[in-house]
């Protein structure tokens, strides 16, 4: 075998490696409740909501290490700045409170039910919903997101339904636990108070319908991308962004080289629900795309 016949063999096992690698660094949760809990069985029945303003602009860290940094947005006359509390920023993970919350929201509107902005939940049924693990420490790790999400300020002009202000507020105005378990102190039932921003953007019907399996995707920058991926491929086939743009509207504090290497890394492993990606290395974009034709065009505020 010449010379050039080994460089080429050997560059093609290095190639398979580094795909192995990139397919073994992103993949799904196991589902952790495959067997649907009866007392939750309804609540699992749900559409999947999540509002369509934090899908668009970064609110949110992608880290599940503690972030202090402030952050600034701004696109198409849209400003955004997040402030972290004391206890960090708000995570993509803290989120799923909202959306849970989100959601059964606009399910009372479905049921013609009257809302308000204090929506009590249960721990468990939130857990399970979220695809999250039921033990003790997953319950402390609840609080935590409660704190995060009160202590985070947003301040934007960002409209929600039809009202544009110059705010600034916290994504809960407040949580609190009303029961506890006798028999080990674990909470049972809490409060928690939306802010006036995000339960506009709900009482409108500013949402989306979400794909339960969100709740399996364990990187963050995945989560990300499926959000913009849902937004703007609701209203076209496919959604083609440049690189740098894609590096902005995520909310990454990657260098772009790092980040654009994580894209490529997603894009190889093909993980995301409903979506797959395509880079194009000669122009620097991304082109997102439906992997379901008939869902590319459904309404664009769907509820």
């Amino acid at each position: 075998m010449g010379m050039e016949k080994v460089a080429e063999t050997l560059f093609r096992l290095e190639q398979k490696v580094r795909e192995r690698k990139a397919l073994e660094s992103v993949h799904r949760l196991p589902d952790r409740h495959p067997i649907q809990d009866f007392f939750v069985a309804d609540i699992l029945d749900w559409a999947l909501k999540d509002d369509r303003h934090s899908m668009e602009h970064p609110m949110f860290s992608l880290s599940k290490k503690p972030d202090r940094q402030v952050r600034r947005y701004e696109r198409n006359a849209v400003h955004v700045t997040i402030k972290p509390g004391a206890d960090g920023m708000a995570t993509i993970w803290d989120k799923d409170v909202l959306i849970y919350a989100i959601s059964q929201l606009v399910e009372a509107l479905n049921r013609n039910q009257p809302i308000n902005r204090t929506v009590q939940l249960k721990a468990y049924d939130l857990l399970v919903a979220t695809n999250r693990h039921t033990g003790g420490k997953n319950y402390d790790r609840l609080a935590d997101a409660f704190r995060r999400l009160k202590g985070t300020v947003i301040e934007t002009d960002i409209t929600t339904n039809g009202v544009r202000q110059r705010r600034g507020f916290g994504l809960i105005d407040g949580w609190e636990i009303i029961e506890k378990s006798p028999s080990n102190g674990r909470m049972v039932a809490i409060k928690l108070t939306l802010s006036e921003w995000l339960y506009n953007a709900v009482a409108a019907r500013e949402v989306l319908t979400l794909n339960r399996e969100y709740f399996r995707l364990d990187g963050g920058l995945e989560r990300r991308l499926y959000e913009l991926a849902r937004k703007h491929c609701g209203q076209q086939a496919k959604w083609t962004v440049g690189m740098e743009l894609l590096h902005r509207k995520s909310g990454s504090t990657d260098l772009l080289k790092r980040f654009r290497a994580a894209v490529k890394r997603i894009v190889l492993a093909d993980s995301l629900p409903d979506y797959r990606l395509k880079y194009e290395p000669g122009t620097d974009h991304v082109t997102f795309f439906s992997k379901d034709p008939k869902q590319s065009f459904e309404n664009f505020s769907e509820a």
